[in-house]
């Protein structure tokens, strides 16, 4: 493709889900409850080993909790606690020194693991996790790797609900506490936003990246990340794969694209450090991702290997901007890209594993000293070139410290060892990663207080007020391209029944159902008559004829579009739809670049997901109920020809 151009005249700030197992400020204070160190831990839920129940049912006594954590005092070997900043570096240092070469390699890495309790998970999950891992639970997957992270994820069964999510953590914490030096836990999600949801309902869902983009609120974007990291904090979730910080240029990105906070660097990184600063404000650490930057591709890194064309000079300008606004914002760890990016490094390597990239443009050039984990070693981008065996070796001596979600850990944790063993990889160098993914934990207290309390999910999870702001925020993302006539906002007393049909992606966390059904149910509490059919994202001509058919009882058509291409069969269901005659509104609920593909539709928004809180949020701009005050943050080319703009970044409608 044609080099990209950095977008300009743009002043100052404007803020299917990824699947499968690769992968103004609201001023409320936050709301969440710790164990206090010396304080009862009531109502903190772990499993208890001797009686065999599940993880909901037992609470542990202070001189339980006492026990599990005195093995960290002991490893210390200091009198005092964790400080705010953390533990000073001497004692760190101590500790690392302390510390078997296996307890070492077991901290740098992060894992999946299957399951809703750490001890007593459902059989088809000990089944799982005993193909997969070797091990029948989390706990004993701690025990045997020494594990420094755990990863979760909805299909893993890890997140039914908060209070589970949050015994589950405990349970987690005293298994790895009560081993001999034991150590903290840093647990672990991808919690985006949008598209990308790992934690869903009843916890606070927010509008992803792009909508953010579109909502261009720095103090939004930290109230996010403020809120979020308060929510995730109290189900014991202390590192949050998030935000995005890849400047999306290409609108056939198959893996970023609504993911991005949107085209412009500037704005980008203005809204990655808001975001930044909000997390960890709320004491979780955000990371930054995909370094060097994953906006401009058009292959998933899931399933291929990305090529990256641009020039040093381009990634200057464009790429290496949120990340040093990251940076800046002190930002606690960056995640790698499986991607080759040949202008930083030409040996074909991804950027995973490479020295020229992590060493020596990242800390070296950028000065960033703090946690690098790798995106998913299951990822085909980063095996394609490198065997398992080798991977995970190659990415410590590129300059990485967490090696997330291996698709084979004993092959990986072996790998790591015998390359220490042999001398491959120095000791000294093992003690580098160690000892920073020791010091994040100390900064984010896992030292001193690694449990939560159900009192404190209930307290903070998906309160009145954090939903509230969710649906704030959303109001003030969601865009208006194009409105004819001024067709909208509907009124009941003129277009009651409305039929409501479109793409229903597979649902991420954040829907109670597919979007046609979210909109339409949206819409009656707004005091229309809607019906929804869902026609799918490649409706056939017998569904497009049934859509028509119902169609001609309505007084208007509401229609959801989802990543409309040059040839897809959406298209025809549109054209279908307006050869009736009938009003017809086009809602996109991914890419806004679906627009362009549907010139004849006289009244378009983009929502940037269909998740709950961005569709309801549309259908109240639908109903007149707010006014739309999103603003394109990315430009749509037109359809036929790619080099002209056809709405620029900045662009929306309102009334």
């Amino acid at each position: 493709m044609a080099a990209p151009q950095v977008p300009s005249g743009v002043g100052g700030f404007v803020c299917g889900p990824l699947t499968g197992r690769n992968f103004p400020d609201i001023g409320d204070p936050l709301e969440v409850s710790f164990i206090q160190r010396g304080s009862s831990p009531e109502g903190a839920h772990v499993h208890d080993d001797s009686t065999g129940r599940t993880g909901n049912t037992a609470t542990p006594s202070r001189r339980s909790v006492l026990a599990a954590t005195a093995g960290i005092t002991a490893a210390l070997a200091v009198g005092g606690t964790a400080q705010a900043a953390g533990l000073d570096e001497h004692r760190l240092r101590a500790l690392v020194s302390r510390m078997t070469l296996e307890e070492k390699v077991g901290q740098l890495f992060v894992m999946r693991v299957y399951g809703h309790s750490a001890t007593a998970p459902d059989q088809a999950d000990i089944d799982a996790n005993l193909k997969e891992i070797g091990v029948r639970t989390a706990a004993e997957l701690v025990e045997k790797y020494r594990v420094g992270g755990v990863i979760y994820f909805a299909w893993a069964h890890n997140t039914r609900d908060p209070h589970q999510i949050a015994d589950l953590s405990n349970g987690i914490q005293k298994a790895s506490l009560g081993l001999p030096r034991g150590l903290p836990v840093l647990i672990s999600t991808d919690q985006e936003h949008g598209i990308v949801c790992r934690v869903g309902k009843p916890a606070t869902l927010f509008p992803g990246a792009m909508a953010m983009g579109a909502g261009g609120s720095r103090t939004d974007a930290r109230a996010l990340g403020r809120i979020s990291g308060a929510e995730l904090r109290a189900m014991g979730i202390r590192q949050d794969y998030s935000p995005v910080a890849d400047v999306n240029v290409n609108p056939a990105n198959p893996v970023i694209g609504v993911r991005s906070f949107g085209a412009d660097p500037r704005a980008v990184a203005g809204l990655v450090a808001a975001e930044v600063k909000g997390y960890q404000g709320s004491r979780v650490a955000a990371t930054a991702k995909h370094f060097p930057g994953h906006g401009d591709t058009a292959v998933d890194s899931h399933y291929g290997f990305p090529v990256i064309t641009h020039t040093r000079e381009q990634w200057e300008a464009l790429d290496a901007v949120p990340f040093r606004a990251a940076i800046a914002a002190g930002i606690d760890s960056i995640m790698t890209a499986h991607i080759q990016f040949p202008a930083l490094d030409d040996s074909g390597d991804p950027a995973t594993l490479s020295r020229p990239i992590l060493t020596g443009i990242l800390r070296g050039e950028l000065g960033y000293d703090g946690v690098v984990v790798t995106d998913s070693l299951g990822m085909e981008g980063v095996r394609t070139k490198y065997g398992d065996d080798r991977v995970p070796v190659l990415a410590l001596k590129a300059g990485v410290d967490q090696l997330l979600n291996p698709p084979d850990l004993d092959v990986a944790w072996h790998a790591v060892l015998d390359a220490v063993r042999t001398g491959e990889l120095t000791e000294e160098r093992l003690d580098e990663s160690v000892l920073r993914v020791l010091r994040l934990k100390a900064k984010l207290g896992l030292f001193e207080q690694p449990y939560v309390t159900q009192a404190g999910v209930e307290r903070t999870v998906g309160t009145a007020r954090h939903l509230a702001a969710a649906d704030a925020i959303a109001e003030r993302t969601t865009t208006l391209l194009v409105n004819e006539g001024s067709l909208l906002p509907l009124a009941p007393e003129e277009h009651r029944k409305l039929l409501v049909v479109g793409a229903d992606p597979a649902s991420p966390s954040g829907t109670t159902g597919p979007p046609t059904g979210v909109l339409a149910g949206a819409l009656t509490e707004l005091g229309f008559t809607a019906t929804a059919l869902s026609t799918g994202t490649a409706p056939s001509q017998a569904t497009i004829a049934r859509a028509v058919a119902a169609a001609a009882d309505a007084d208007a058509v509401v229609v959801a579009t989802y990543n409309v291409s040059a040839t897809s069969s959406q298209k025809t269901l549109v054209q279908r739809l307006l050869a009736l005659g009938k009003p017809v509104v086009a809602v996109a609920v991914r890419n806004p670049y679906d627009v362009a593909q549907l010139p004849g539709v006289p009244a378009y928004l983009a929502a940037y997901s269909w998740t709950d809180v961005e569709l309801r949020a549309a259908a109240r701009v639908v109903a007149g109920r707010v006014h739309p005050g999103g603003r394109l943050p990315v430009p749509v080319q037109r359809a036929d020809d790619p080099t002209q703009v056809l709405y620029p970044i900045g662009y929306g409608l309102s009334y």
